[in-house]
């Protein structure tokens, strides 16, 4: 039985079909390379795993396996293309509801496997992949610091069920004592609590949010306007000269709704160059 009928079709594996065709990885991480903008990209997705050893881990989440499969994906496309001259664009397609934990996934260090994808895409980046997050659907907590963060650029699907948080709703309601409803409210005047992804850019986190997309199922000209996005932001990551995330920092919106946070890292920076 194919890889394909075990695992269900969740965002991130139609987007994955759509983009990249089949995967070359079996679940719980599909990995394989396809064209893009006239090169070859690596594509990197987690996908449910019903199948998976640890029970946290059969939904579309980063636990202990998918943390180092992702490293594993991310650094085969490094080691690859080291001797080349060229280096291919590594797509992101982020799609992942969280990190598993559990008392295993604790004592079996899934620290240290989260860790493992956040360090192979900053390498990427850092030896001039330009690596693109594409979030389809919920890029929460933990598990979108480990794969899709540390990327180049960030884009986004403006459609229901795409999101950038901490923690879901119900239990940032319970932490902080409020509804859903409540919490809603709160985040029409309050950026980082807000759930919408037009929120999330206005922190300067988002480089592009494409709208008129059906995220579920899209039609062949919506998968087109996807890839001229895709290669558009590659176009701009190897055209940048820093290799770092620093432009989160600089646009108009950065400017305005993270000004307290840009401060405090001036004086860090300020203190820190004075000893």
């Amino acid at each position: 039985m194919s890889d394909k009928t075990l695992t269900p079709l969740s965002r991130g594996a139609r987007w994955f079909h759509a983009l990249a065709g089949e995967p070359s990885s079996a679940a719980p991480v599909w990995s394989g390379d396809a064209s893009l903008g006239g090169e070859t990209a690596r594509f990197v997705t987690v996908v449910p795993d019903p199948a998976n050893r640890f029970p946290r881990a059969t939904d579309n989440v980063v636990g202990l396996e998918q943390g180092w499969l992702l490293a594993r994906a991310v650094r085969e496309a490094i080691a690859q293309d080291a001797a080349s001259g060229t280096r291919r664009p590594i797509v992101a397609i982020v799609d992942v509801k969280s990190q598993a934990y559990g008392y295993r996934e604790e004592m079996l260090g899934i620290h240290l496997a989260c860790a493992a994808g956040v360090d192979a895409y900053a390498t990427a980046r850092d030896a001039g992949h330009p690596v693109v997050a594409l979030i389809v659907g919920p890029a929460m907590s933990g598990a979108f610091l480990a794969h899709g963060y540390q990327a180049n650029r960030i884009v986004a699907l403006d459609a229901p069920g795409t999101m950038v948080h901490a923690m879901g709703k119900e239990a940032a309601a319970r932490v902080t004592r409020r509804t859903v409803e409540e919490l809603d409210a709160l985040g029409e005047t309050i950026v980082p609590m807000s759930y919408s992804m037009a929120s999330f850019a206005k922190l300067g986190l988002l480089d592009q949010l494409i709208d008129g997309v059906d995220a579920d199922a899209p039609d062949a000209s919506q998968i087109e306007h996807v890839r001229q996005v895709l290669t558009e932001q590659i176009r701009s990551a190897r055209n940048d000269r820093s290799k770092g995330l620093s432009h989160r920092l600089e646009s108009a919106a950065a400017q305005t709704n993270r000004a307290a946070s840009i401060e405090v890292r001036r004086r860090l920076a300020e203190q820190w160059d004075a000893v």
